[in-house]
């Protein structure tokens, strides 16, 4: 059956992040955090845990439900904090953001899903601003989660029947919603401020069309809150981002030429440069080559060259396909494959992967190839 995928809303990567952020940063000082709760549907006698986020989850602290199935969990985490599990008596697991010093209340169901019922299993936690917003946040994701789930099985049905007009109509509605999701987002982080639960509500918004609100957070964070630990890995990562934009002033690289003397990206400032990332085992890299020797040997007087980054890990094959392909401009590598600090920095993930820069070093246009780059550059350099 051919069916869509449709627009959806990433859930949950936030807080393995932020847990392992939290978990390998320098520990400062621990801060006691206290949770009470009381569980809906238990035994009495049955056992309560906190827990770390991770795997395997390392247990901080354990009660025994009494007899009105109440519960007082006591523990210390590292000040700044970090993303936490209440394992309910083995039947439901409770997300908890603590960054030290707060004392919650928990309601838990008690269980993750009523095998009578279908209800999923609920818990409310109060107690501190994180918690609150947490739990608006879910709340919305939840709605969204539910009417997409609906959507989708609407889309195949459609699908099957091939009733275009009504696959239409579902996508619509779909991106729509997800649309005013992504924007109650936005209006929800000025009062979060440089909170755990901000950096959590990044996960619901996309790199591509919220930067610009991904960027006044970290600058925030930089600003009020720059020794957050969990928040320098959120920093570095928009930083380098912000580098790669359009506009930006692409990262310096200084690799070394297949002679092994170190040729830095900057040193080609005065011309327009094509950072080509490639490799010699790379099909439609090698495919590409003879269009991009044509551009650089076209406008190589006009103002252009070319810095090829390769990702190969054997220096033999990397050479003899600069000479065999007619590579005739700079060259560099670290020879480690996808280890390459040049890609990581540049997040490249798949290859061919282009930057065009203008004089200055910013860059001015990504992945372009073929007819494309050709455009451009006729363009830039007429």
């Amino acid at each position: 059956m051919n069916t869509k995928k449709l627009l959806g809303v990433a859930l949950l990567s936030g807080i393995t992040t932020i847990s392992a952020l939290a978990q390998t940063a320098p520990q400062p000082a621990l801060k006691e955090v206290t949770i009470v709760g009381k569980v809906k549907s238990a035994s009495p006698g049955g056992r309560v845990f906190m827990e770390t986020n991770g795997q395997p989850p390392i247990k901080l602290d354990s009660a025994t439900l009494d007899k009105e199935n109440r519960f007082t969990l006591k523990t210390r985490v590292p000040e700044g904090g970090g993303v936490y599990l209440v394992n309910v008596a083995g039947g439901q697991k409770v997300v908890v953001l603590l960054e030290g010093g707060e004392t919650l209340n928990m309601t838990a169901d008690g269980f993750t899903t009523d095998m009578k019922t279908g209800k999923k299993g609920q818990a409310v936690v109060t107690g501190s601003k994180n918690m609150e917003h947490y739990g608006k946040l879910m709340a919305l994701y939840e709605d969204i989660r539910v009417k997409n789930t609906a959507w989708q099985n609407q889309y195949n049905e459609a699908t099957e029947k091939k009733d275009q007009k009504k696959m239409d109509a579902i996508m619509a509605q779909s991106e729509q919603a997800s649309k005013a999701f992504t924007d109650q987002v936005k209006a929800m982080l000025p009062d979060m401020g440089t909170s755990l639960v901000a950096l959590f509500a990044t996960n619901f918004l996309n790199v591509d069309n919220d930067f610009a609100t991904l960027d006044a957070l970290a600058q925030r964070f930089e600003r009020e809150n720059p020794n957050s630990p969990q928040a320098k890995g959120f920093i570095g990562n928009i930083t380098r981002i912000r580098g790669l934009m359009l506009g930006g002033v692409a990262p310096d690289i200084a690799l070394n030429d297949t002679t092994g003397a170190a040729v830095p990206l900057s040193s080609l400032r005065g011309k327009y440069v094509l950072i080509d990332f490639w490799a010699s085992w790379c099909g439609p890299c090698r495919m590409e080559n003879p269009n991009v020797v044509r551009m650089y040997n076209k406008f190589k007087e006009k103002g252009f060259t070319i810095y090829s980054v390769s990702l190969d890990q054997n220096r033999d094959s990397w050479v003899k396909a600069i000479r065999n392909d007619n590579l005739t401009w700079t060259h560099v590598s670290d020879l480690r494959y996808w280890q390459s600090a040049a890609a990581q920095q540049y997040g490249v993930t798949g290859i061919p992967k282009t930057f065009l820069l203008d004089k200055e070093g910013k860059i001015i246009a990504k992945d372009l190839r073929g007819p494309a780059l050709e455009q451009k550059l006729e363009e830039i350099l007429k």
